[in-house]
Formats: C-alpha cells, structure tokens, sequence
C-alpha cells in the first residue's frame, strides 16, 4: 500500500506541476515534432490514388452528405 501512496504523490507532483507550467505560460500541450504536416506529408497515406475500400468509404460519405442535404428542415 505504500507503494501506491508513493506512485500517486509522484503523479499528483508532475500533474501539479503542469497545471503551474499551463497557468505562467498560457501556452497550450503540443507535440514536439509538428506530425506528418512537418515533414511534407499532407494525409496519412500520401499515396496519389485511394485505395478501393477508400473510394468506397469516400462515395458512402458522400451520398450521407447529399441525403442530409436534401433532406435538411431548416
């Protein structure tokens, strides 16, 4: 049980410590290396054509959009 108490004094520190780091810079948590977008890669899969089962998760989005579209009260 000791141990525990241990672990989450030391969580409860490295929170707290964030939270204080957050409240002096204003300065929001971002990852260190940018993502893919750093590196010249604009989607996860930088292939020229889709694939066919993203052509057809694409088409079935597409005719959901209509149908919402159309179908749209306001």
């Amino acid at each position: 049980m000791l141990y525990f108490f241990i672990t989450f004094g030391v969580f409860s520190l490295v929170i707290f410590a964030m939270a204080i780091g957050y409240i002096v810079q204003r300065k929001s948590i971002s990852g260190s290396c940018g993502g893919l977008g750093s590196i010249g890669v604009e989607k996860a899969c930088d292939c020229p054509d889709p694939c066919d089962n993203r052509k057809k998760k694409m088409a079935k989005e597409e005719a959901r959009r209509k149908m919402l579209e159309e179908n749209r009260i306001i």
